[in-house]
């Protein structure tokens, strides 16, 4: 044993396990005045803010809640869900947010695989959970969020939101956590088949993610936070927590209107936001009309696919620095961030946007990011060219899939989790995301993104959306297939949209067919490529 070891050891004194709802904590103790959370008319100081999740937790624990115990919540960008992600894990219970676009059915599985003892119910949302209760055999207590900003829907439950907080006790002291590794939350993958897998956090990783986000987009206590992106998606990517730690105010949101976003931004002075590329789509191409200018540059952060660098272009002009994450439900949100560097303001608008788009490298609060050959575990050279799949490995890892031992071990065989995306790496050690293993088009023996061919499709100027999958083909095998939506009232022929790809890509990676229309998505935003395959390969000739 070394001297550093002998008879120094863990206590109380000099260690406390990590645990997100510590910031609540310590704002309401240094700002309790400074305004915490805005919904419409409603405006709660941190002080207030810490009471009402002090209360949901008392009232939760009088019900009979306890470390380990699952509330689920069904509820929309509102102080309800900042209090639920601060009072329920207070107790060391398990915060399962639901998804609210999902089906009721899916929405019944969810609340059955992870025995959810309490459900909190956004009366707006009554439709689905009254038709997934009836699907559930057993009995759970349902509390009513009657937000006023709501449209539709009716009460559910036994009592509402507001009086079931008046049960609890202002000054509730919970147990101590024991354990940072204990569950903190519960959150489903948007699967495209089956059933969706549980993604389990723990307290730590949710902790040091949250200040990974406070450091890497630059929040501090003058900040003002806009939540266009949900907070039931890998807990608002843990900005639930983070927009506390730096002491910022939460301006709530239930419905993306890109005319609300940017009259919020005028009226609230938002200084940060974060969205889905299809929200940075929506307000890039808002009407005239709906757009306002601000004297203030607003920082966004978008994760998913890389936002096609026309997109960043408009986005830059209309007044918002973007900052390019990337990151799964599995990695707590935001894994790695396109760190701009010194030279990119003097390159070209083109390459600087290209430059933009891609993942970049691993949060400061994750220990490693990667691209690996997924047979042998050897990294790929930093050659710009040699694709292998993204690694991830770190604190900011889900502790596993909820009652499925055998996806875990997948997901984490070799001691890194793959991600199933396939990317290069850059000589700058920059990651960057090429295509879903399941998306890569091979046509005749060559590797064709998907993700290249969408990027060149989106600065046509007509087209408003874009996907490409393969499309079987008697020649090649694999042929490039393109799904475009078109802006409104703008025209293009397919061939319009093949000679225009054909003048800036190798003809062989052009899309051979062009499908105009709507394109299908996920619960979350996400365009679903394995209804347009299916549809590609039903395309007659």
């Amino acid at each position: 044993m070394s001297i550093f070891d002998a008879n120094l050891q863990q206590q109380e004194a000099n260690f406390e396990p990590l645990s997100p709802v510590s910031f609540l904590r310590r704002a309401a103790q240094i700002a309790p005045a400074h305004t915490a959370v805005i919904h419409g008319d409603r405006r709660y100081t941190y002080a207030q803010f810490y009471e009402r999740s002090c209360r949901l937790a008392s009232a939760l624990s009088q019900r009979g809640v306890g470390q380990g115990d699952c509330v689920a919540i069904m509820g929309a960008n509102t102080p309800e869900m900042l209090e639920a992600h601060n009072g329920v894990p207070m107790l060391g219970a398990v915060l399962n947010s639901l998804n609210i676009r999902l089906d009721p059915r899916t929405i019944a599985f969810i609340l059955e695989h992870g025995e959810a003892q309490v459900l909190l119910t956004d009366c707006g949302f009554s439709d689905t959970v009254r038709e997934a209760l009836a699907l559930i055999d057993r009995e759970l207590l349902v509390v009513d969020i009657d937000d006023p900003m709501a449209t539709g829907g009716e009460c559910l439950g036994a009592l509402d939101y507001e009086n079931f907080l008046a049960e609890g006790d202002p000054n509730f002291a919970p147990e101590p956590l024991l354990d940072e590794w204990q569950a903190l939350s519960l959150l489903y993958t948007s699967g495209t088949t089956g059933d969706p897998k549980g993604c389990v956090y723990h307290h730590r990783g949710a902790y040091l993610n949250a200040l990974g986000n406070m450091f890497t987009v630059g929040l501090g206590r003058d900040s003002v936070y806009l939540w266009t992106l949900p907070m039931f998606h890998c807990d608002g990517w843990t900005f639930t927590w983070g927009v506390t730690a730096a002491m910022a105010t939460h301006v709530c949101l239930r419905d993306v209107d890109p005319a609300v976003v940017y009259r919020l931004i005028n009226d609230e002075n938002v200084t940060h936001m974060c969205g889905a590329p299809i929200v940075l789509n929506m307000l890039a191409h808002a009407p005239d009309e709906s757009k306002s200018s601000f004297p203030q540059r607003v920082e966004i952060a978008t994760g998913g696919a890389a936002p096609p660098s026309a997109v960043i272009e408009t986005m830059e002009e209309n007044g918002f620095n973007v900052t390019h994450l990337y990151g799964l439900t599995e990695t707590y949100g935001p894994a790695t961030v396109c760190v701009p560097q010194d030279d990119w303001p003097n390159l070209a608008v083109n390459e600087r946007s290209a430059r933009m788009a891609r993942q970049g490298v691993h949060y400061t609060t994750l220990e490693g990011a990667t691209v690996k050959d997924p047979d042998t575990m050897e990294e790929v050279p930093w050659d710009s060219e040699t694709m292998g799949e993204v690694m991830i490995r770190g604190n900011t890892v889900m502790k596993g899939y909820l009652k499925n031992t055998q996806a875990t071990d997948s997901a984490f065989s070799g001691g890194w989790f793959h991600t199933g995306d396939l990317a290069v790496r850059h000589p700058d050690s920059y990651i960057e995301v090429k295509d879903r293993s399941k998306d890569i088009i091979i046509s005749g023996g060559e590797n064709i993104s998907s993700l290249e061919v969408e990027e060149t499709l989106y600065r046509h100027p007509a087209v408003l959306e874009a996907a490409v999958v393969a499309r079987s083909d008697e020649k090649w095998g694999e042929a490039p297939c393109a799904f475009v939506t078109l802006h409104e009232g703008a025209t293009a022929t397919a061939d319009d949209i093949i000679t225009f790809c054909r003048e800036q890509l190798a003809h062989y990676k052009s899309p051979k067919t062009v499908v105009f229309g709507p394109l299908p998505k996920t619960s979350t935003g996400k365009i679903q490529k394995f209804v347009l395959r299916h549809e590609a390969e039903n395309l007659e000739n």
